[in-house]
């Protein structure tokens, strides 16, 4: 097991084998609306990182999260559990699995970035199995009406990633590019959509981040 980390007031334990919590998990919690008493679902939750981070800004949440790795979505729930937080999580393909739909107000997202097949050097954790069309279908089932979904991914996919929330019904609403310099190009993007929103993007400020040791 790798050394615990602290998230606010929560302990966060993750295996030698999870993906590394790293600055975008932390940048989309900070990005994502959160309101209070949200029903809040994130998408490929590993050991459950975004839902202590998420919890820790706002408690009163309903918290729920959907794994493809057994292992992980163990750690999910003892990590919960240490916690003293109550939440679901399910263990299985977004692509399968049946998730309750039109019942959360919040979905989280911070999928592979690379396509199977690219050449991108990021890894299998990094790599496509459930697409990005994929991820935005699962949350457009997922979320009600006015519900909004909250995902980090690379800039240079951020066409593709308007075109699968809108296929979805989740219409983009909010904008925030991140770069490690005043000079670098960005290196993520973070984007929130609405379910059946009205037309309009806001584009925030580019925010710039510390690499994480």
């Amino acid at each position: 097991m790798r050394a615990p980390e602290q998230l606010g007031p929560y302990t966060y334990r993750q295996s030698d084998t999870c993906f590394p919590l790293g600055q975008d998990s932390l940048l989309l919690a900070s990005f994502a609306t959160v309101r209070r008493r949200d029903r809040v679902w994130d998408l490929g939750c590993g050991a459950g990182a975004l839902l202590l981070l998420l919890a820790a800004r706002q408690p009163e949440l309903t918290l729920a999260g959907v794994e493809l790795s057994p292992a992980d979505s163990d750690l999910a729930r003892a990590n919960l559990a240490e916690n003293g937080l109550a939440g679901t999580i399910l263990t299985g393909d977004i692509r399968a699995l049946t998730l309750p739909a039109g019942t959360a107000s919040l979905a989280v997202c911070n999928p592979p970035y690379f396509k199977a097949g690219s050449g991108a050097s990021g890894g299998p954790t990094r790599t496509e199995k459930a697409r990005l069309s994929d991820w935005c279908a699962a949350a457009g089932r997922l979320l009600k009406n006015g519900g909004r979904f909250a995902l980090v991914h690379r800039p240079e996919r951020l066409a593709e990633v308007f075109a699968c929330m809108r296929a979805a019904g989740l219409e983009p609403k909010r904008l925030r590019l991140v770069q490690h310099g005043p000079d670098t190009p960005p290196s993520a993007a973070l984007v929130e959509g609405v379910r059946q929103g009205r037309p309009g993007l806001t584009v925030l400020p580019v925010q710039l981040m510390n690499r994480r040791n």
